[in-house]
């Protein structure tokens, strides 16, 4: 691992739960940031709605959120996500709700359309099952935006009401490990090159943030994909050729990263009177050791594993979460979420 990312690590980990300490109750006993706050993308952010779809790809069961407040809720780990940090940093004090689950008592306030497996591409993780790809999650955040305009009375209040809203969206990884990746499955690795397919996938999601935007957000975090390459499940799969991580998925995942940051300023120089910022955090704790602890390795995992990387019901998971980097194959756990998530909502203020 080189050192730059290390040193990255550290400065987040310390960084990170300095925020968490200092900002959590401040914030969290007082009146929110933002008056609502909505989440897309995949299973790093999902909050249930892949529960009732016909899909290999949701874990309302244990040992999923054990340390979590309602226990299994289709969270991809034993906790709380990035997603909920920062909901608890900006000041909810509640969790926002996934998308079928929201009543009109909470929908002002935000919604959670994320889903596991989902990617921007519409075929993205289909090979498991259903799941909320980025058109349809816009789709159904254009349901919400009618219901509020119900609540509150009309279109313009409603739209007046968005405006003042923070959006984040964290989606791509599964473009990569649930399509370019499976070429038994999905012909995308035989038709595009690494750079090519990060040029599909940025145009099809300037397409889609620039729907958002018309549906309304101007203040939009957008997430880069993770070290991809480092998940146990890529490293058990693929091998690590001598490295600790595969490193062609991470070059690949970073192609797509520096066309990520030409398109938010493409987009923040087109549209000005919205702001989109680019987060990152997450991905520089994948695949790199917890600091004092040189026997946690980036390939560890909190539970045994199913053929797709989740854990297996009801099996013992490692007893102390807070010393791992990975819960299971992909995700990982809530003490990495904290550390990411409260480096990020920092970032986000630029934009608040």
């Amino acid at each position: 691992m080189a050192r730059g990312i290390k040193s990255q690590y550290l400065v987040l980990l310390s960084f990170g739960l300095l925020i968490i300490v200092t900002n959590s109750k401040n914030f969290v006993n007082g009146k929110p940031q933002v008056p609502c706050y909505f989440v897309f993308g995949d299973s790093l952010v999902d909050g249930g709605n892949n529960n009732d779809l016909n899909t290999a790809s949701k874990v309302n069961y244990s040992p999923y959120g054990i340390d979590f407040p309602h226990g299994p809720t289709g969270r991809f780990t034993n906790g709380r996500t990035v997603a909920d940090i920062i909901g608890e940093l900006l000041g909810f004090q509640n969790f926002i709700p996934s998308f079928l689950a929201a009543t009109d008592a909470e929908v002002t306030k935000g919604v959670n359309y994320a889903s596991g497996s989902a990617g921007i591409l519409v075929e993205s993780g289909k090979h498991m099952g259903q799941n909320v790809d980025m058109n349809q999650q816009l789709k159904n955040h254009e349901v919400t935006i009618s219901r509020i305009a119900n609540i509150l009375g009309s279109n313009e209040l409603a739209a007046q009401h968005l405006n003042k809203c923070l959006y984040m969206s964290v989606i791509g990884s599964n473009d990569y490990i649930n399509n370019y990746y499976m070429p038994k499955i999905y012909k995308s690795s035989m038709i595009y090159s690494p750079a090519q397919f990060a040029n599909v996938l940025i145009r099809q999601y300037s397409q889609q943030l620039r729907q958002l935007y018309n549906y309304g957000a101007r203040k939009v975090g957008v997430a880069s994909i993770s070290n991809i390459g480092c998940t146990p499940n890529a490293t058990a799969y693929y091998g690590r050729r001598g490295s600790i991580c595969v490193d062609y998925m991470n070059f690949a995942a970073s192609i797509f990263n520096r066309r990520l940051t030409l398109l938010v300023a493409r987009l923040n120089l087109e549209l000005r009177d919205a702001k989109f910022i680019q987060l990152g955090s997450l991905g520089y704790v994948f695949g790199t050791k917890i600091p004092g602890h040189a026997d946690i390795k980036p390939s560890s995992t909190c539970c045994d594993l199913d053929e797709y990387g989740f854990c297996i019901p009801n099996k013992e998971v490692c007893p102390n979460r807070r010393l791992s980097i990975f819960w299971d194959g992909f995700h990982p756990t809530e003490i990495i979420s904290r550390i990411a998530g409260a480096a990020e909502f920092v970032v986000l203020q630029a934009i608040l």
